[in-house]
């Protein structure tokens, strides 16, 4: 690990959720709306450090709303100690870099989203290390990337979906 510290956990985390991870989020209107699909899904929020911005209200709250209070969120201090803590976890990285879509996938209990940051996605030798976990979401050729926050809820939602949208009304 090439960083010093690991998970700074500030709630309880549960086990059989469903997790979304940020690896160094830019955009904190991005991460407030992140959390806000978090807080409606019951999904568990990992920050990855370093942030492109401070978790202040001042930066989340008007995407984030009154909603902060609903999410379980958990800090790591940089990307190899997430890596490292999780390297048995059920982990699937999202990328445009690979072929295998992520409908196509069987998620289980307890998995894992992961997502890069807003400019630059996953850093390729992490993709490199994880190939048979990289999964994409489908669109048309020539464009680069969805809206992270719209990329985390497609994701989220196929989950559920394949659990029936167990525990949401």
């Amino acid at each position: 690990m090439d960083c010093e510290g690991g998970a700074f956990r500030d709630r309880t985390v549960a086990a059989g959720r469903l997790h979304i991870v940020l690896f160094e989020p830019e955009i904190p209107q991005n991460t407030g709306n992140i959390a806000r699909t978090c807080a409606c899904t019951g999904a568990v929020l990992h920050l990855v450090e370093p942030m492109g911005f401070r978790l202040t209200e001042k930066h989340l709250g008007r995407a984030g709303l009154d909603y902060w209070d609903e999410v379980e969120i958990v800090r790591h201090s940089c990307t190899a100690a997430f890596l490292e803590e999780h390297a048995k976890a059920e982990l699937h990285f999202f990328t445009g870099r690979t072929d295998h879509s992520y409908a196509e996938t069987a998620y289980g209990a307890e998995p894992f989203l992961v997502f890069g940051r807003e400019s630059r996605g996953i850093d390729e030798d992490i993709l490199s290390a994880h190939k048979e976990q990289c999964v994409r979401i489908p669109m048309r050729d020539g464009l680069r990337s969805l809206n992270l926050s719209n990329a985390v809820a497609i994701g989220s939602y196929e989950v559920l979906r394949q659990r029936r949208f167990s525990g949401l009304m």
